[in-house]
């Protein structure tokens, strides 16, 4: 649609807001290369007109005087800009050279939260890092979802077989450690989930949320229950033993497929209600109710996500969540826990998993799916010896303020022989690199959810062609990751003709000729399954439908979608059966009195307008008063001479903040709650907005000895630390 403004031609462009994992659909009305409005799009079959102030900061971060459309290189005098050619021979020259003279695993790489929100990235970075042949694999992962990826690697046999709640059907959704109203669905892509929750409750089911902060979900929930952080393991074990005490286990047509039952039964015996009540902050009657009720009702699914995958028992969490749904009878059923069949299926391109084929060099920490846990990044960089890091690549990635213990990780990144950032900002990671190669990013790029149509709640499709030209000169990550492909192979030596021959065909690949055989080949496409046409689907079908296309409903798909070797689901790994004796240690056996200062436990806090760290140098997006604060109950707050506004320290093992201390009953007594993200004060932070907002690290306080140590995944909340009002002249 065309038309004028002032004599300006005007257009309309519709895409997927790519921000976060919702996949919203938006409206982009633009005249000539400028944005005029950013709004939902009422037209999208899956969000149907949803929109968060996210989606709208798309202009801000297109327009952003601060992002880098060329090539730099750190001097001493500062950056200088350089040509593709120079930055491209320097990067792979020395990448090279290092790993010639330390070995593969000198070289270790980080990829960050927005890769997965990037086709040419997801599509193009693993061939290029494939060149690199090394061990030291890193991402955001191992601080964030890597326990759901063991779980259902050890249940299902594919770490991305991953169940997502049928919000749209269901009749009881238990949601643990989780706030979609703000996050819009983690793990459980739900554009407009407010919309979604409220058709649940008008159709007379409920959903009810458990987590130590009253979150913007628990208030519009039926019920909310607080918990201790860090016990919903217990909450957990305690559901199931009141299931199999009280007979309510009937796990359906999926009974014979089932391994393990009876184990699982054992297992959970230990765990009454009484038990474990006290440890969890929930009386005994509550959890008995919560499990009759879940049992008794139509259909209901447990959702656990970012809270629970981030304590000491995360993937001990995601095991039980599963079981859960499993024995009664509400996993991959409608209203249940379900699988998603996209019409990209990443899951069948891609290799299973694994789990402990190898170990980090200083930990020991066993690696998950290829890579190991970021939390022993700044340890294999700073210990001597064989393996040892000393180049380091990250992709759109800011480890200093998204995993454990960022202060240690700064001064680690900063005795590295060399190293390369792909991203458009100098942030508080990239500043440390020697070169930064900086892709086009948003309205300048095309755009498929590869990641997202495999957990979202409904299957859909939806292209996004590009809705702007690229600045002169830039490149698309895609294209940047080729061209580093094709350095490495050929310092490496790699010029045979067969070759020569694979690199010819692979300079004529695109995101859109790979994604235009995927689709074909998919499960609806034209050369591989079903679909309402007899031709099926194609990219150029799909770009018929700008505004996306409904494939309906999820479906049950097991058991012909697992794929563990006999196609059972396995509800007593031995890895977590093995795991049961550190459970009861923990919370059971007699305790080592705590240091007395560090009384309070640390939770994390998801905001609307925020999802990654770079967010914060859109003025749109920080824009209001301070949201970089603590909070603290009154009643704690009190016992610490603590009023509401003040300047309070905040320590733990490795670190101390300052921050406002902000009285909230939304929080637990005992528990004090602090937003990720922040921390834009370092000098050398090329951020201007972001500088003028900078808040402080949470992850300068995060322990990176204190994981789960199952998957290495970070365990963030539950942290002990302590909190006492700012004294002028009190060291920090």
């Amino acid at each position: 649609m065309r038309r004028k403004i002032r004599g300006t031609a005007v257009r309309t462009h519709y895409r997927a807001c790519n921000l976060c994992e919702a996949m919203c659909g938006l409206v982009v009305t633009l005249a000539g290369d400028e944005v005029v409005s950013i709004a939902g799009d009422p037209d999208d079959p899956f969000s149907r007109g949803h929109i968060c102030p996210k989606a709208v900061a798309l202009q801000d971060i297109h327009r952003d005087p601060d992002r880098l459309k060329q090539p730099v290189r750190r001097t001493r005098s500062g950056w200088e800009t350089l040509g593709w050619e120079e930055a491209f021979e320097e990067v792979t020259t020395r990448l090279v050279s290092i790993q010639k003279e330390h070995g593969r695993d000198a070289v270790a790489f980080y990829l960050g939260n927005p890769t997965v929100h990037n086709t040419g990235t997801l599509l193009f970075a693993p061939t290029f890092l494939r060149t690199l042949n090394t061990r030291n694999r890193f991402s955001a992962t191992s601080v964030d979802q890597l326990p759901h990826q063991l779980a259902a690697y050890l249940m299902f046999g594919h770490q991305l077989l991953l169940p997502v709640p049928d919000v749209d059907r269901t009749h009881f959704l238990l949601i643990l450690g989780a706030n979609p109203l703000v996050s819009n669905g983690s793990l459980m892509t739900a554009g407009g989930i407010a919309r979604r929750l409220k058709a649940l409750q008008r159709r007379g089911g409920q959903y009810v949320v458990v987590d130590p902060r009253r979150t913007e979900t628990a208030r519009r929930a039926n019920a909310h229950y607080f918990i201790k952080p860090g016990s919903d393991v217990l909450f957990l074990l305690a559901l199931l033993q009141t299931l199999f005490a009280d007979r309510l286990v009937r796990p359906g047509r999926l009974a014979q497929h089932l391994v393990g039952l009876d184990r699982l039964e054992q297992l959970v015996a230990d765990f009454p209600p009484e038990k474990v009540a006290p440890h969890t902050g929930i009386p005994a009657d509550r959890i008995r109710r919560l499990a009759h009720q879940f049992a008794g009702a139509p259909s209901a699914v447990c959702y656990g996500r970012f809270g629970v995958s981030t304590q000491a028992f995360g993937s001990f969490c995601q095991w039980l969540i599963n079981a859960l749904n499993g024995v009664t009878g509400n996993l991959d059923r409608p209203g249940g826990a379900m699988f998603t069949r996209p019409a990209v299926d990443v899951v069948s391109r891609r290799r299973p998993g694994s789990f402990a084929r190898w170990q980090s060099r200083v930990r020991g920490l066993p690696e998950v799916g290829g890579e190991l846990p970021v939390a022993v990044l700044a340890e294999e960089i700073l210990t001597e010896g064989p393996r040892q890091i000393k180049a380091l690549i990250t992709i759109a990635g800011n480890p200093v303020l998204s995993t454990p213990n960022g202060a240690l990780l700064e001064k680690a990144l900063s005795r590295l022989d060399f190293m390369v950032a792909v991203d458009i900002y100098i942030n508080e990671t990239t500043r440390h690199a020697h070169i930064i190669l900086p892709p086009t990013t948003g309205l300048e790029t095309s755009h498929y959810d590869l990641v997202f149509h495999m957990l979202a709640v409904r299957n859909t499709v939806r292209y996004s062609p590009p809705a702007l030209p690229a600045s002169p000169g830039a490149l698309h990550d895609w294209q940047i990751f080729h061209q580093l492909r094709r350095r490495m192979c050929q310092k490496q030596g790699r010029g045979s003709p067969l070759n020569r021959l694979k690199e010819a065909l692979t300079c004529r690949l695109t995101p859109e000729r790979l994604l235009d055989v995927a689709l074909r080949t998919g499960p609806y496409g034209v050369w591989g399954g079903r679909f309402l046409s007899p031709s099926g689907l194609s990219l150029r079908k799909v770009k018929r439908h700008p505004h996306g296309l409904d494939l309906g409903p999820l479906e049950p798909c097991l058991p012909e979608r697992l794929y563990t070797p006999d196609k059972t689901i396995r509800l007593a790994p031995e890895a977590f059966v093995n795991d049961f004796g550190r459970v009861k240690e923990a919370f059971f056996s007699s305790p080592e009195p705590a240091a007395e200062s560090f009384d309070l436990q640390l939770i994390g806090r998801r905001q609307l307008r925020d999802n990654n760290s770079w967010m914060h140098n859109a003025p749109l997006l920080v824009k209001g008063k301070n949201r970089c604060t603590v909070l603290i109950h009154p009643q704690d707050a009190a016992a610490r001479g603590i009023v509401d506004g003040q300047r309070v320290e905040v320590r733990s093992r490795v670190g101390c903040i300052e921050l406002p201390a902000q009285l909230s009953e939304e929080v637990m007594p005992g528990v004090v709650s602090i937003p990720h993200g922040w921390g834009h004060g370092r000098p050398g932070v090329a951020l201007r907005v972001a500088s003028a907002h900078p808040g402080v690290s949470v992850n300068d306080l995060t322990d990176p000895l204190h994981l789960d140590i199952l998957s290495g995944n970070a365990a963030f909340s539950g942290l002990q630390v302590q909190v006492r009002p700012k004294v002028d002249g009190s060291p920090p």
